[in-house]
């Protein structure tokens, strides 16, 4: 078994604004190990992407700020580095892919002014050697006509190769733990699957660990090994992606999974989780699915639930329903009774 490249412990991650704080990310805890893919799972303000952030330090402050917690390094704790620091990191060990390329990358430079920009800085190299790892990154994430296309700027090329771009900026530097936070959106099926065998060639040629941000549980199932799911801000289960999608515990889970299309299976409605997802901090105390939940009862509403550790290794919930049967039992006896 690999030892985990990065350890999150009780992260904690608010937003302050004139009514006070709103906790986006409320103590949440997963690692990934080195050479994994990891999948974070939830619908949009599930708090995905403000974890990503966090660990790369680039929450915006103000009015986001890292309120608890430990982002764990290779034992460096990233919390309490300063931001020199930080820039050794990110690009170096840990390399984003943002969610959408043509926002990220900057219209009035070229791909080659963008990309070998953190090569010199991380490699101390020249300008001559920056562009020739530049071009080599390119061939590798598949581009045509690297030599040439370098010299282009952002909107000569499609969303495709922006895409690719990115992944290529992100790769420059060989980094030991790659985040992608979305990176097949508003990309069509082909391309879609290209970038996605791209990664995972990525991750078995070079080992590098990567956390996948992504609402398509069919792209979790296809290239991760476990999977977190998270809903307003916290971890409801996590587990190795064949436990999670065989057995779901957490109803949010189930409902998730059941909503995607079954394509031997004619139906006139898709299935859909009923509700949104509440606001962050809206609530105080119980279970944050629990209004949306067909199965919560009266201690869902009472009390927040731990993640509980199923008969599974590896495999937490937080759910009551599976805190004991003969417990839930009871509960639900005092609720019908």
């Amino acid at each position: 078994m690999s030892e985990p490249v990065i350890k999150v412990k009780g992260l904690q991650t608010s937003f302050f604004i004139d009514d006070g704080e709103i906790p986006a990310v409320d103590s949440i805890d997963f690692y990934i190990n080195e050479g994994e893919i990891l999948g974070i799972v939830g619908e949009s303000g599930c708090g995905k992407s403000v974890t990503s952030l966090s660990i790369m330090g680039l929450v915006p402050n103000p009015p986001g700020k890292i309120t608890g917690g430990e982002i764990l390094f290779n034992g460096e704790n990233l919390v309490n580095a300063s931001e020199r620091r930080m820039r050794q990191i990110r690009g170096n060990d840990i390399a984003m892919i943002f969610q959408e390329p043509m926002t990220s990358l900057n219209p009035l430079f070229t791909i080659s002014s963008q990309l070998t920009e953190a090569i010199r800085i991380h490699n101390k190299c020249s300008k001559k050697q920056a562009k020739d790892r530049a071009v080599e990154i390119l061939k590798l994430v598949g581009l045509p006509r690297a030599e040439e296309l370098i010299n282009d700027y952002p909107h000569q090329l499609s969303g495709g190769m922006r895409q690719r771009v990115m992944i290529a900026m992100a790769m420059a530097c060989d980094p030991k733990v790659l985040i992608a936070d979305e990176p097949t959106t508003a990309l069509d099926v082909t391309i879609q699957a290209q970038i996605l065998k791209l990664m995972k060639k990525l991750n078995q040629d070079l080992n590098t660990a990567i956390m996948l941000i992504t609402h398509d549980l069919g792209v979790v199932a296809e290239v991760c090994e476990r999977v977190v799911v998270m809903y307003a801000g916290k971890i409801v289960e996590e587990g190795e992606v064949r436990t999670i999608f065989k057995d779901p515990k957490h109803p949010y889970t189930a409902g998730l999974i059941k909503s995607v299309p079954d394509m031997r299976e004619k139906k006139e409605r898709l299935y859909s989780i009923p509700g949104n997802v509440p606001k962050p901090g809206s609530v105080k105390t119980g279970c944050r699915f629990a209004e949306r939940c067909e199965y919560a009862f009266e201690r869902c509403w009472t009390e927040t639930p731990e993640l509980y550790e199923t008969d599974v290794e590896g495999h937490r919930v937080r759910c009551f329903l599976h805190v004991g049967e003969e417990e839930v039992q009871s509960d639900r006896a005092i609720t019908t009774g």
